[in-house]
């Protein structure tokens, strides 16, 4: 094949050509091969990747058990449909995810699809079934996904331009984000009290179905809930009979320090979507919640053609083994302390540093445009990034804005790699900011 001989050039060239220029692009970059926390391009280039394919490469990229069940599994059963045959490995994940993600005491069930986006939907259609109700309550920040019900939960307007009509009779509210500015108690008991004052100016509590949210905001910047919001809202739900969906996508498996975000809280969801790192680098992805919900929906109302492929579970169930044998949640605990450590120097000495917040390995940095510090840093960041990538730093953006940098580098990622990455990012950041802001653009 041609393409093992192209240049990144050429490659981006051709891609050009044939790709739908609505498949978004960030940068430049290829990547022809990857190895633990290191992507190499197409000229030798090596690295150290700090956006873990956003998030899905907790275990690090190509990890040997991972691929080796791939393919003995590829060698015995590439494809059935669940709707068609049963085989082992669909049964054997669901049987690994509700022993690792009980919800709640009285029995708990899942079921496998592709994509982040897909396991919302799912757990919209699910919440709908057992309720009976039409509503949907989301928030401000919030990314679920680019299908068409998740678009519409999505926050981002560049995510959604053109695409509607949207799904109807869904609300959205301002997540209770707090940056080092704020009073958590405060905001908590300001969204909750917005909440309930929405059932009464907005949509009724009993047409409600599901209130969905993240625990920590991925593409909306890294905000985290406040514990007291989590609990506050667990009981408004209780109350009013409205399934939780805590959106686990980018959050789950080990990336807080937690199997689960939700875990930190003490709150449990009635349904709740993942994906991301469960596959180890395949696609795969599950609606986990409790049997009463899960039980609720109609024989035929959800699956797919390829939910829940073999090869994807095997790796899935490979990833989930790897994560236990490295102990991933004390590593990303510990790499989240480095992170922020590392996080708060740069801003001590970088005055446009407006936050740092996260929880676990899920750090963020957020910076103001140092010309104009009311406004945010999208230039500054922007310029960031790339300056880093010329320096062999993949890092890439989160926020409204684009003003954020996120980390959502491989947990297995070496000591010294990281070290490494997070030095290069201060550096950068540090000589940027001193620059005349002209010079970003």
């Amino acid at each position: 094949m041609a393409s093992d001989f192209s240049s990144s050039g050429s490659l981006i060239e051709r891609r050009e050509r044939v790709v739908c220029p609505g498949v978004g692009r960030q940068s430049g970059l290829t990547a022809a091969s990857a190895d633990g926390a290191i992507l190499t391009d197409h000229e030798g280039g090596r690295y150290i990747d700090f956006a873990g394919g956003i998030g899905v490469m907790n275990v690090g990229h190509n990890d040997p058990d991972v691929v080796a069940a791939i393919r003995e599994q590829s060698g015995r059963l590439l494809h059935t449909c669940i709707h068609v045959a049963t085989y082992e490995p669909y049964v054997e994940l669901c049987e690994k995810l509700v022993e690792i993600f009980p919800h709640g005491g009285s029995g708990t069930k899942a079921m496998l699809v592709n994509t982040g986006a897909e396991a919302v939907e799912n757990s919209i259609k699910i919440a709908r079934q057992a309720t009976g109700r039409p509503a949907v309550i989301c928030f401000t920040g919030a990314f679920h996904g680019r299908t068409l019900l998740a678009t519409t939960m999505t926050s981002k307007v560049n995510y959604k331009t053109g695409c509607g009509p949207f799904a109807p009779e869904i609300y959205r509210l301002p997540y209770p984000a707090v940056t080092r500015h704020d009073d958590e108690r405060t905001v908590a008991q300001r969204e909750l009290a917005r909440l309930r004052a929405a059932f009464k100016d907005t949509v009724r509590a009993e047409d409600v179905a599901a209130i969905i949210i993240e625990p920590v905001q991925g593409e909306g910047g890294f905000y985290v809930a406040p514990n007291e919001y989590m609990r506050g809202l667990r009981d408004i739900c209780d109350q009013h009979g409205i399934a939780l969906i805590i959106d686990e996508v980018q959050t789950g498996f080990a990336r807080t320090g937690r199997w689960a975000a939700y875990e930190h809280f003490g709150v449990y969801p009635d349904l709740s979507p993942w994906a991301k790192s469960m596959g180890g680098g395949l696609p795969i992805s599950c609606v986990i919640g409790k049997s009463e919900f899960m039980d609720k929906a109609a024989p035929g109302t959800l699956g797919g053609t390829y939910g829940g492929n073999p090869v994807a579970c095997a790796a899935s169930l490979a990833t989930i083994r790897k994560m236990e044998s490295l102990g991933l949640n004390a590593r990303a605990e510990r790499h989240g302390g480095i992170i922020r450590d590392r996080f708060n120097a740069i801003a001590d000495r970088v005055p446009a540093v407006h936050d740092v917040r996260g929880l676990g390995s899920m750090m963020a940095i957020e910076f103001n445009d140092p010309e104009d510090p009311g406004r945010p840093g999208s230039a500054l960041v922007a310029a960031i990034i790339d300056r880093c990538r010329d320096r062999g730093l993949l890092i890439i953006p989160a926020g409204v804005s684009g003003n954020v940098i996120r980390v959502l580098a491989p947990i297995v990622i070496s000591d010294d790699d990281l070290m490494r990455g997070l030095g290069i990012l201060e550096e950068v950041a540090v000589s940027l900011a001193s620059e005349p802001a002209h010079s970003h653009h």
